[in-house]
């Protein structure tokens, strides 16, 4: 098959991607977010503090109401068969029911979140355990949810009043007894504060908020930030905030400021160190006591009162007192007295139906209140919403849930009846003639609204009549209010064209048909508002308890509120200076005036109290100033960045050189640190700050200090000084590897193994669809190889084509009953130039083939024949390089079938030549039904037993079908219509013949061998109605094997045309096998095939397993050389972004690679040519498209590079596979298209070509008597063996991470080339499970200390060292029993058992490591010789695994591989997962992730790790400690399972609905 044309040998389909573009391609189908700014505090409540007068219901003004002229109307939003066809149908398959996986998936996520919602709040109030009355424990946020349901200031004692004012002029400590109010104090400090905030804002003055500090709470972006002080100090340190921006500091339990507390730390490096022009923010302590030690009371008070800046005040007496609140423009609106409710008419249909449904409840309900209240428009449209087809989903969803959780199970019945319930009331809305909302301008009337809205609608014309920067808030007590409400004003009766409409709900869930809304719509429907895309919101609760709502001038309560702190709270989002609050009440309802009198009483009540102040009590006496607590850090130096004022000092550089440290890439289970060494120099401490192997910066050395705390901060300063140098920390002080890390996730390189979508598939080669009429011919020969499987005599075929055919390999075909033959195609090499006489016979001949063997007529065409058939010679010596093809062509048969087309095909009924001839000529030919396409026969001979009109005999082949008649002889053998057979004779003298009807071929590539139809095949006919064929029954024998034989040819072409895209010569049985996906879920290893097509030949599974393992080595081996500075956590980035199934996918979609992909069996229908003209006979036509997986897809890209290896494995020749990964990846950090290359790539660094040290020679002299190599380089030996705790100051060399990382990958293969050549049928599950052995640190830790590499190992950390040799103990003694087990049976100790050391605790992680780093470092030193590694395999690992049976189950060892084995076979349950959730950080360091194990809905496991791999191992480790040894009967009662799996009697639907997800 001819290449195309390229640039360059090396030249790729795909052009070259740099890393960036390759990021690119990743990060587009998932739409990543990037991070947002830095904390930056938003105004939250208005204060109530101040002074008004006050007004009685009286004393309310009416509402005024604006009539103007109506606005100009808008668009509105929106309101019997032919003859010779054959009948006969597809083999019958099962219809594959639709999988419930996403439904479970989705029931599962949504248990999950709730669950990592209730952990949150459980580790929220674990972390502050107290009873609900001690208030002064609590946080802001349980205040404000208290405050909904009491009056939280209705009677403030005279001491809260007392220090509250004091506080208001001076910094003070409130001391006072627990549970008596010192919470309410700070909260009226707040309000306070926040009052003179507005007015300063109003003044345009900088922004400044309040802190609350409270122990361990989490802060959030308002006006006030409610944090631990820890919090506080890292975002002044950072310079997220500084001192100037805060207005008030509330420290509670101020008693912990001392010392270095974090109290204590952020007045002395921040309050204390301001400008003197700075305006300072206020304090205020709380405690109940000054000290919280044995010490002098006086005194550590008098340090208190300097530390922070206050002074103590308490108090003894409480006296009712008044508090005051800040005045609005208020008015009263009065509405019309509401009429009684009433039943729309849509309203009883629905609840004389449906008031049974529990789903249905709330709406019914509210349509029912609504009448009264809002009108019957607003009554019947709560309905649209309700039924939306969104929103039935959901209720269909809730309708099962409840139903499931119910303890006694209903009748399933009652389930379905309450779903088509839900089906019928959708219906009956969607039908429903809704009328549109009615309104009177002149009266503000209406017929199917309430005086209540049409008070609101009159009140709003008015208001947005004109363009106006006014901005409303409607105030509502229902989600489905707002949603009515919003929706109503976008008619253009009601709203205006300057009116912009929005509702403003909370995010909680919600029932039926409320406005669920997420954070994000949240944030942006106040954006919105924000900018005046939306001026008026219909609102909730959740806009009075302190979102961020922009500033308004008109709040309107349409429904009023019930206490104090909601009427004080909506008020507040009024700010502007002519704002208005309107209040809504029912004209006569004294309920509504009530409430009124009520909230105007209560603020009367606090105006007073804040009138009325006793004296102060003070405790004085303080002696102390700053400068005693600051002496001492006098000579501590102190850095403040340029551009964002971040503060560096000594105590807070080593939390930001430790926060750094944490930020560079480590393992999972490495706690990486900063060291420090510490030595003495002239009486003085001075410090070496050593930062880990994968930091930029090796360190720095601290000034000499006295002590060595403090030379320790000094090392850690000038380290840092240096990082912000170098631009390693941001302007924050904050790491800039953090910020990577996303792009970087797993999360972002997954794929939805799950997620099936529709692509194009080729179903012919290309070579079939060149045109023209042929001048040149190639021909193949189709052999049987063995003949007689075939029960009947064959006459090879061949196979002319207009280009040459590559050597295909042998298949079998499967005839049943045992008997199978391989069939060989053999091209021969020589052209055949044909002239026009030949091209008719042959011609003739293959049209011949189609009419009569296959019921398919085709318009003869040269330039469009893909290929012809030709008769073969039996017996025809063939040699493929000399043979001529005209040599081997049975020409009398091309002859006699030309002869017989030329004088009987235009008028075939004509041909009675049978009537003349011998009864010996009528034996063995083969008969056509002209009128049944599905029926054929072979002729025994004449027999003169029966005669035309005698009756069928018994046994004879069933007719079938509506044209059957079996009168007699005559009219079973015809196939005629009454009509058509009314009109012809025929001759009732002729002879009767004997004949065997042909079966109908099934798929002969499938080997299936049911049981024999038990169908007679003998029967009698006569000729005058049938049609006798030309072609020799030998060759139609063949002929009916030639559909499977093109179909298995055509893929082979197909699998090779995808193989020369990509520039790759591969065997075609690999190539085919690269590109077989024979089930939905091929990629499944083990689990129950669904949607299985049989006679596809092996599937991709093997090769994609062989090819997944060079692809890790082939680009570890790659970036090694192009990043040989690069620490292994970029080599691991690097690498997952080339071999993750994303980018493969993405590079399979560019290349159209899923169009070669073969996914559909042969087909019967589907295997004819295509581009011709079918004049008579059934239209077949192969489906041209497929639905693949994302991973599918991948998959195949791993099974390419599989055959690429696998096509010369005898040789040893890998740079086939290495040009297929080139191609796949498409990325410049892989661009080699031969083995040799890499190590072209490869610069040797400076440390490997320095000279080596005496002691690292004696190491490779150590080594090579271990293991015969010679190292040329023995620094890299060193390397291998140094640890990454190890000062690279001694030895000037790297730690064996890189090493480690190119040598995982090595020994990866080494193993796999082992098990995948040692066991060829083994399925990959297998081979996985088994080469988690011999690749597990488990064994190689065991191995390590068998080398005795563990001797020498350089570290610089003794907890290690000690892990080393408690393992060291371990696993000797392991083996000293198991070789004197071995002596004991009368064997040799080296005769041992080889799995030892299953037995025995993992290893630390460093010994497996330097087991893979040496083998990096003999690769690397041997010039990338890979015959190293392998004979380092054979040497040192082999032994081990020579019976691999008894690794059967370390695998089921494994956590994850016990928790799915356990649940899907020894339990039989489908319905389990293990989610994960990922946890993000106040402090903003590194998520971490939650695994949960799910069964049946039940939470029964979880566990918290760094990575989602690391926690799924530990949950599904903790669910083995419950689930291990539980009874199958005990396990279904405990957690409801009723799965069960498939009986082989039933569908197979069954089977494909279990399904656990996997870990």
């Amino acid at each position: 098959m001819a290449a195309p044309a390229h640039s360059s040998p090396h030249a790729t389909t795909l052009a070259t991607r740099n890393t960036d573009q390759v990021i690119a391609d990743l990060r587009r189908p998932s739409g990543s977010r990037p991070f947002g700014p830095p904390f930056s505090p938003k105004p939250r409540l208005a204060s109530y503090a101040g002074t008004r007068s006050e007004p009685t219901l009286s004393g309310l003004p009416e509402a005024p109401i604006y009539l103007g002229a109506n606005a100009p109307p808008s668009p509105d939003d929106g309101d019997e068969d032919e003859p010779n066809e054959s009948s006969d149908e597809e083999e019958a398959r099962p219809t594959a029911k639709p999988r419930k996986i996403t439904e479970q998936k989705r029931r599962h996520n949504a248990v999950a979140d709730s669950y990592m919602h209730k952990r949150t709040q459980k580790q929220l109030k674990e972390g502050n355990t107290v009873r609900p009355e001690d208030e002064a424990q609590q946080s802001a946020r349980w205040l404000v949810n208290q405050s909904e349901n009491r009056e939280i200031i209705s009677s403030p004692r005279e001491y809260q009043v007392e220090l509250f004012e004091k506080a208001k002029e001076k910094n003070i400590i409130a001391v006072l007894d627990t549970g008596s109010g010192k919470t309410l104090i700070a909260v009226l400090l707040l309000r306070h504060i926040l009052a003179q905030e507005l007015e300063d804002r109003a003044m345009s003055k900088p922004k400044r908020i309040s802190f609350f500090l409270l122990w361990e709470k989490h802060f959030a972006e308002n006006m006030v930030i409610v944090c631990t002080a820890e919090v506080l100090r890292q975002c002044l340190h950072h310079s997220f905030i500084s001192m100037e921006q805060i207005n008030l500091l509330i420290f509670d339990e101020a008693h912990h400021a001392k010392k270095d507390h974090a109290y204590a730390r952020i007045i002395k490096d921040f309050y204390v160190q301001q400008e003197r022009h700075v305006i300072l923010p206020k304090i205020f302590g709380m405690t109940a006591s000054p000290v919280d030690a044995r010490v002098d009371v006086k005194k550590a008070a008098a340090e208190l009162e300097a530390i922070l800046h206050c002074q103590i005040a308490t108090a003894a007496d409480s006296s009712l007192l008044q508090y005051t609140v800040t005045s609005k423009q208020e008015q009263l609106a009065k509405y019309a007295a509401l009429g009684p409710k009433f039943e729309t008419p849509l309203y009883k249909e629905m609840s004389s139906r449906f008031k049974s449904n529990l789903v249905l409840k709330k709406p019914l309900l509210y349509a029912y209140e609504a009448t009264r209240e809002l009108g019957s428009w607003c009554s019947d449209h709560i309905w649209p919403f309700v039924l939306s087809e969104e929103e039935t989903k959901k209720l269909q969803a809730t309708t099962e849930r409840k139903y499931h959780a119910k303890k006694v199970q209903e009748p399933l019945e009652v389930l379905e009846k309450h779903k088509e319930q839900l089906r019928e009331s959708r219906q009956i809305v969607q039908t429903h003639t809704f009328e549109p909302p009615n309104y009177d301008p002149q009266t503000h009337t209406s017929t199917n609204l309430s005086s209540k809205v049409t008070t609101l609608i009159t009140y709003l014309k008015g208001r947005f009549e004109r363009p106006t920067d006014d901005k409303c808030i409607v105030f509502v007590r229902q989600r489905y209010t707002a949603r009515l409400l919003a929706n109503l004003f976008t008619y253009p009766q009601i709203g205006t064209p300057y009116l912009f409409a929005g509702a403003l709900v909370g995010t909680r869930s919600g029932d039926a048909g409320d406005l669920n809304v997420s954070f994000r719509q949240q944030v942006l429907t106040m954006m919105n508002f924000r900018k005046g895309k939306l001026n008026c919101l219909f609102a909730t609760s959740v806009a009075e308890e302190g979102l961020d709502i922009p500033d308004c001038n008109l709040v309107v309560r349409f429904d009023l509120y019930t206490t104090l702190i909601q009427y004080i709270q909506s008020r507040g989002r009024a700010r502007h200076t002519n704002s208005r609050y309107i209040h809504m009440c029912e004209d006569g309802n004294q309920e509504h005036h009530q409430i009124i009198r009520e909230v105007r009483l209560n603020e009367n009540i606090l105006k007073r109290f804040c009138n009325a102040l006793p004296e102060d009590r003070l405790l004085t006496g303080n002696s102390f100033d700053m400068d005693h607590f600051l002496a001492k850090e006098r000579t501590h130096r102190v850095f403040k960045h340029p551009v964002t004022g971040a503060k560096l000092t000594y105590k807070m550089s080593l939390a930001v050189l430790a926060n750094f440290v944490d930020s560079l890439p480590h393992s999972q289970d490495t706690n990486i640190q900063p060291e420090y060494v510490v030595t003495v120099q002239n009486k003085q401490f001075l410090c070496e700050a050593i930062l880990p192997e994968s930091s930029p910066l090796r360190g720095a050395v601290g000034r000499p200090a006295n002590t060595k705390q403090v030379a320790k901060c000094s090392a850690a300063f000038e380290t840092c000084l240096k990082l912000v140098e170098c631009k390693y920390l941001d302007e924050y002080l904050l790491p800039i590897f953090t910020k990577q890390l996303p792009a970087m996730r797993n999360a972002l390189l997954a794929v939805d193994s799950k997620k099936r979508e529709s692509y194009n598939m080729k179903t012919k080669p290309a070579m079939w669809s060149v045109g023209g009429v042929p001048e040149v011919l190639y021909l193949t020969i189709m052999t049987l190889e063995t003949p007689e499987a075939l029960d009947r005599p064959c006459q090879p075929m061949g196979l002319l084509t207009k280009s040459p055919l590559p050597q295909l390999p042998s298949f079998y075909l499967h005839f049943g009953a045992g008997r199978h033959s391989q069939v060989s195609t053999t091209p021969l090499a020589r052209e055949w130039r044909v002239n026009s006489e030949f091209r008719q016979l042959i011609n003739t001949f293959t049209l011949c083939i189609f009419d009569d063997v296959f019921s398919k007529q085709y318009e003869s065409d040269l330039s469009k024949m893909p290929y012809f058939l030709v008769p073969i010679e039996l017996g025809a010596n063939v040699d493929i390089n000399y043979t001529h093809p005209d040599q081997v062509i049975a020409w009398h048969i091309l002859q006699s079938i030309q002869d017989h087309h030329t004088k009987w095909s235009n008028n075939p009924w004509d041909n009675k030549s049978w009537q003349t001839e011998p009864d010996e000529l009528i034996k063995d030919r083969f008969v056509v039904d002209p009128f049944d396409g599905s029926r054929k026969l072979w002729t025994v001979g004449v027999t003169q037993e029966y005669k035309p009109l005698d009756a069928v005999p018994p046994n004879s082949a069933p007719r079938k079908g509506t044209r059957k008649n079996n009168d007699n002889i005559m009219e079973y053998s015809c196939s005629l219509w009454a009509k058509a057979r009314s009109r012809r004779t025929f001759d009732t003298e002729q002879r009767v013949v004997e004949a065997e009807f042909i079966p109908l071929r099934r798929n002969l590539l499938d080997d299936f061998d049911g049981p024999e139809e038990e169908t007679p095949k003998k029967c009698f006919v006569i000729l005058e109605p049938l049609k006798i064929s030309p072609l020799p029954t030998p060759i139609v024998a063949m002929a009916y094997c030639f559909p499977a034989i093109i179909h298995r040819i055509e893929s082979y072409l197909i699998a090779l045309e995808a193989c020369e895209l990509l520039h790759l010569e591969i065997r075609p049985d690999l190539a085919l096998e690269a590109v077989t996906k024979d089930s939905d879920n091929t990629e499944d290893h083990g689990g129950e095939q669904i949607n299985f097509q049989r006679g596809m030949g092996t599937n991709y599974e093997r090769l994609e397993f062989l090819g997944d393992c060079f692809l890790k080595m082939a680009t570890s081996i790659s970036l090694f050389g192009i990043h040989p500075d690069n620490d292994e956590y970029s080599y691991h980035v690097d690498r997952m972004m080339l071999i993750c199934n994303k980018n493969l996918k993405n590079n399979a979609i560019k290349l159209k690679l899923y169009e070669y992909i073969r996914s559909q069996s042969f087909n019967r229908r589907a295997w004819y040519p295509e581009g011709l003209t079918l004049t008579k006979g059934k239209t077949a036509t192969a489906p041209n498209s497929h639905k693949l997986g994302d991973k599918s897809i991948a998959d195949v890209c791993e099974a390419l590079i599989g055959a690429a290896l696998l096509t010369c494995h005898e040789t040893g020749d890998m740079d086939r596979a290495c040009r297929a990964v080139t191609e796949l990846v498409s990325s410049e950090n892989h661009q080699v298209t031969a083995f040799a290359d890499y190590y072209k790539l490869y610069k040797k660094p400076k440390y490997q070509l320095a000279a080596s040290t005496e002691m690292q020679k004696d190491l490779t002299s150590q080594l090579e008597k271990v293991h015969p190599y010679h190292f040329q380089y023995p620094r890299l030996a060193r390397s291998a063996f140094t640890h990454p705790s190890y000062p690279f100051s001694y030895e000037h060399v790297p730690s064996y991470q890189r090493l480690e990382f190119l040598g995982d990958s090595l020994l990866d293969m080494a193993c796999i080339n082992f098990l995948f050549h040692r066991f060829p049928s083994k399925d990959p599950q297998w081979l996985t499970e088994h080469k988690m052995a011999m690749v597990s640190n488990q064994f190689l830790g065991a191995l390590c200390v068998h080398l005795g590499f563990h001797s020498h190992l350089l570290l610089f950390n003794l907890g290690v060292q000690k892990q080393i040799t408690d393992y060291v103990t371990d696993i000797t003694e392991a083996l000293k029993q198991a070789e004197d087990d071995a002596v004991r049976a009368g064997k040799s100790r080296s005769e041992c058992s080889a799995d030892y050391w299953t037995s025995v605790r993992q290893p630390p992680k460093c010994l497996p490591d330097i087991v893979e780093a040496y083998i990096g470092a003999i690769f690397v030193d041997s010039e990338y010789d890979y015959s190293e590694v392998e004979k380092f395999f054979d040497m040192h690992i082999k032994w081990y695994f020579k019976d691999m049976s008894i690794y059967d189950t370390f695998a089921n060892k494994h956590p994850t591989t016990f928790l799915t084995k356990f649940l899907q076979i020894n339990m039989g349950c489908a319905d389990w997962s293990v989610m994960t959730r990922e946890v993000k950080k106040v402090d903003g360091s590194k998520p971490s992730v939650v695994a949960i194990v799910l069964i049946h809905d039940q939470v029964v496991a979880e566990a918290e790790a760094e990575s989602s791999r690391y926690a799924k191992v530990a949950a599904a480790k903790n669910a083995q400690r419950l689930l291990s040894g539980l009874p199958l009967q005990e396990f279904r009662e405990k957690y409801g399972c009723e799965c069960r799996p498939g009986d082989e009697d039933e569908n197979e639907i069954a089977k494909e609905e279990l399904h656990g997800t996997a870990i």
